[in-house]
């Protein structure tokens, strides 16, 4: 349910520096949680804290480093009381064609968007128990589908969508278990990818997208806002011109 003003509920978003994180953090807080901003840009997150006023809290964390994670709960635990709500978030898209050049971008999606996800979420568990939890994981329509030069980063998809699965029949009635799956957002995510040719033809995609990160961030306060008895397992955002 939506925090209330004498017991607000605290939501830890990872990858909030930009895109859907931020706006989330935006959105949550808008309706009375406190934030726990987590985020490798500390500038951002920072910045973000600032603009959102009492309640948020930035701390610089990489999802690929538990140690971090772990002083990140440490001072979410010490500042909040601990987290009801985690939202993995924190993701990167390096698509290109499938070769030994780009088998760095491969390890980085992996360590990110699906190893980021879990170790996070292993680390926040206990938090998440103690506070009747929600766990919000991020896919995407790509752990559905693949399609040319994206098979890595829909592998990981793929495979947060069944660790997810897993999970939501695993925890409950302690935790909820929900996955959103955008398609096309209008996010910097084709910025990060290091094959230029396929950089410029999704960029044109993206140029195009109909969903905002605020569109996104709307249907995941709309999802915690719903009885915990609704297990909202998966959400879909398709539109039928969306690359996903």
């Amino acid at each position: 349910m939506t925090a209330s003003q004498n017991s607000p509920r605290v939501a830890v978003i990872t990858g909030a520096s930009s895109g859907i994180g931020a706006a989330t953090a935006r959105a949550l807080h808008a309706d009375g949680y406190r934030v726990a901003l987590l985020a490798r840009r500390l500038d951002r997150i920072e910045a973000l804290a600032t603009q959102l006023g009492d309640g948020a809290l930035a701390i610089k964390a990489d999802v690929t480093d538990r140690d971090a994670l772990v002083s990140a709960a440490h001072q979410v635990q010490d500042t909040f009381g601990g987290t009801a709500v985690l939202v993995n978030n924190a993701g990167t898209m390096l698509l290109g064609p499938f070769s030994s050049e780009q088998r760095d971008d491969y390890r980085n999606m992996i360590e990110v968007n699906l190893l980021g996800a879990i170790t996070a979420t292993e680390v926040f568990l206990d938090q998440l128990k103690d506070g009747g939890g929600d766990l919000i994981n991020i896919s995407s329509v790509a752990g559905r589908t693949a399609r040319a030069t994206n098979g890595v980063y829909a592998a990981t998809k793929w495979g947060v969508n069944g660790w997810s699965e897993s999970l939501r029949q695993e925890l409950l009635p302690d935790i909820r278990v929900t996955v959103i799956e955008p398609g096309v957002v209008d996010t910097e995510l084709p910025t990060h990818i290091t094959h230029e040719a396929t950089r410029v033809a999704v960029q044109q995609g993206y140029d195009a997208a109909t969903v905002t990160p605020e569109e996104v961030a709307e249907v995941i306060a709309f999802a915690l806002s719903r009885p915990r008895h609704l297990a909202l397992n998966e959400i879909l955002l398709r539109p039928a011109n969306q690359l996903g």
